[in-house]
């Protein structure tokens, strides 16, 4: 499975309704450690189908990024029954990204 482009419109169906965790990724464009974990994230999103991996533009997206108190990027969070139930900020490796996801 591919990470998810997530806005406004497909949010509650793609993450609030999910059937599976979620990871969520709020990024930017012009965000180095953003870049650098987007291939993690594809990594591990082609690598499982338990989880759903879910990307988030905060620049295209600010009300959501507003909506979960994203104040720094890259942030993770993992949403389980449409609740947060973990979070991370900053780059972490593939290892770390896993360990969030237990």
């Amino acid at each position: 499975m591919a990470v998810v482009k997530v806005t406004r419109e497909n949010f509650e169906n793609e993450v609030i309704k999910s059937d599976k965790p979620v990871l969520v990724d709020f990024n930017a464009d012009w965000c180095g450690p953003c870049k650098m974990l987007a291939p993690v994230l594809e990594e591990i999103a082609g690598s499982r189908d338990d989880v759903k991996i879910v990307s988030i533009n905060v620049d295209d997206e600010d009300i959501l990024a507003e909506d979960y108190g994203v104040s720094s990027i890259p942030c993770l969070v993992v949403v389980k029954d449409g609740k947060e139930v973990k979070r991370s900020i900053g780059f972490r490796g593939k290892d770390a990204v896993l360990e969030l996801l237990r």
